[in-house]
């Protein structure tokens, strides 16, 4: 037989709701976006899109970047874009969102995580300087071994509430 699980009180005899201690050291109303979904936002792809427009409307969230994620945004669009279109898209993301620095810190530190992917892995380290919860890409799988984020698709989007 299985045993009977406590469920903590305050007191008023009302079952209260733990938040793992994990979760704790994290700032639920801190959404990071990857380089990918902004990459696919101004490629048309509809997911991408729907995803921003959808993070933009969010009241009480702060949503931040990393300023590795616009040098990759300029460089992909370089060959696709005029330079006035993607002088706009910056512009659009200095005003949307908080960029956060890539610095060689990030870097040391990024060589010490368990991730395949080195990028993500300094995208995950730059993420964590101002604690987000919630990680919003299209490569799920390698955020995975990150235990201590909600890693979210674009199309999923709609798992953080107004």
């Amino acid at each position: 037989m299985g045993r009977k699980q406590h469920r903590p009180h305050n007191g008023t005899g009302k079952a209260t709701v733990q938040i793992p201690r994990v979760l704790k050291r994290q700032n639920v109303n801190h959404i990071f976006v990857d380089t990918n979904v902004l990459i696919g936002a101004w490629s048309n792809k509809k997911d991408d899109r729907y995803c921003l427009q959808y993070l933009f409307s969010l009241n009480g969230k702060e949503l931040y970047i990393s300023s590795l994620s616009v040098a990759q945004l300029a460089s992909v669009f370089q060959k696709k874009k005029t330079n006035d279109e993607i002088r706009d898209i910056l512009k659009e993301l200095a005003h949307r969102f908080s960029i956060l620095d890539f610095t060689k810190d990030d870097i040391a530190v990024s060589l010490k995580e368990t991730g395949a992917d080195i990028e993500d892995n300094i995208q995950y380290v730059i993420s964590k300087k101002k604690k987000c919860y919630t990680f919003v890409t299209n490569n799920i799988k390698d955020y995975r071994v990150f235990g201590d984020i909600q890693v979210l698709k674009p199309k999923n989007i709609r798992m953080i509430p107004r």
